[in-house]
């Protein structure tokens, strides 16, 4: 299930090669300020049109305010259109947007410099299938949280990119669909973990076949390392480390956790195991083999859920956004693109 945390002993985490990042180190913070305002601004411009759930007016006219936004931050934007197939058989009408920022600078020279893939889903859950009120089922879920926050931050990197143009690493942006259309908790019948991610297991496996038809003289041109956001703006989110993330990019993990503590915001980013998440990011390496993490909360004292109190209800509104969630984690990537 997409959407499940798995408690894992503290022993995988050392299995899986994850660290704990010093609280000292010689780095320094670096990079523009990243804006809570705007990307509060990004979220909400989102939620405006309403639930962006598949299939919907709502959701195709989102579609295109994301793309039109990125190249307004002189991104090229690509549109992978696909029809997917959800767990009950419904074709989704589906598009990852993929917005690569161009860079200005000459130096350093871009062989040398690493290609980070950025990337978030946008879609709506079509139901909200863990409200307490079980009138609220079969209610589309705003996506505040899940699915506008992780948008909202990229566009506001893009944004940043844009205006001071010297970041470190060349920077491509996913947008993925399909993400929340898994299996609900009323269907009668098992989840299914491929139920899940479904624009991302597209994308993946496209990103993949092209990979693997370009010739030995012209190479893909392929990613460094991934960085997967999810419900990144909840009211007392704090993201500890999850498990596939360490056992597919360790090193990524452990460059996040330190930059969170080199620009002030590791109490945002414990450095401990919150659980295993089949998610975006899970395709991104089995098929497309990018090592990708995922930035996720984890309150493992919440009942409703170990995503939050918002998550897959009515109340993942605008309202239970936190300016302050969307700065740590926003900081922390200017610091992942500006540094060394």
């Amino acid at each position: 299930m997409r959407k499940t945390l798995l408690p894992l002993l503290l022993a995988v985490m050392s299995a899986c090669g994850g660290g704990k990042p010093s609280a000292q180190t010689e780095e320094q913070a670096v990079g523009p300020a990243f804006s809570a305002d705007s990307a509060m601004a990004f979220c909400q411009a989102q939620c405006d049109f309403g639930p962006r759930t598949m299939n919907s007016e709502a959701h195709e006219r989102c579609v295109r305010w994301i793309a039109d936004r990125f190249r307004q931050y002189g991104c090229e934007v690509a549109l992978q259109q696909a029809t997917l197939r959800g767990y009950d058989g419904t074709p989704l009408r589906a598009t990852n947007i993929v917005a690569t920022a161009r860079q200005k600078r000459d130096t350093p020279a871009p062989e040398a410099r690493p290609h980070v893939l950025l990337c978030a889903h946008y879609d709506s859950r079509p139901w909200a299938d863990n409200d307490p009120d079980e009138a609220h089922h079969h209610t589309p879920v705003m996506a505040a949280n899940d699915g506008a926050s992780g948008i909202g931050v990229m566009l506001e990197l893009a944004r940043l990119l844009h205006l001071a143009d010297s970041a470190r690493a060349d920077v491509t942006f996913v947008c993925f669909d399909a993400e929340d259309w898994g299996v609900p908790q009323w269907a009668d019948e098992p989840d299914d973990a491929q139920s899940w991610a479904l624009g991302a297991q597209h994308w993946a496996k496209s990103h993949a076949a092209a990979r693997g038809a370009a010739s030995a003289n012209a190479p893909a041109n392929d990613f460094s390392y991934g960085i997967l956001l999810d419900m990144v703006g909840g009211q007392g989110a704090r993201f500890h480390q999850e498990a596939y993330s360490l056992e597919y990019a360790p090193q990524v993990v452990d460059r996040v956790w330190r930059a969170a503590v080199v620009v002030g915001y590791g109490s945002f980013f414990p450095a401990s195991l919150g659980g295993k998440i089949t998610d975006d990011h899970v395709p991104v390496n089995q098929e497309a083999g990018i090592p990708c993490i995922d930035i996720i909360p984890y309150y493992p004292d919440c009942e409703a859920s170990s995503f939050g109190p918002t998550w897959h209800t009515v109340q993942d509104d605008m309202q239970h956004l936190d300016p302050v969630t969307l700065k740590a984690v926003g900081q922390t990537l200017v610091q992942v693109l500006y540094g060394d």
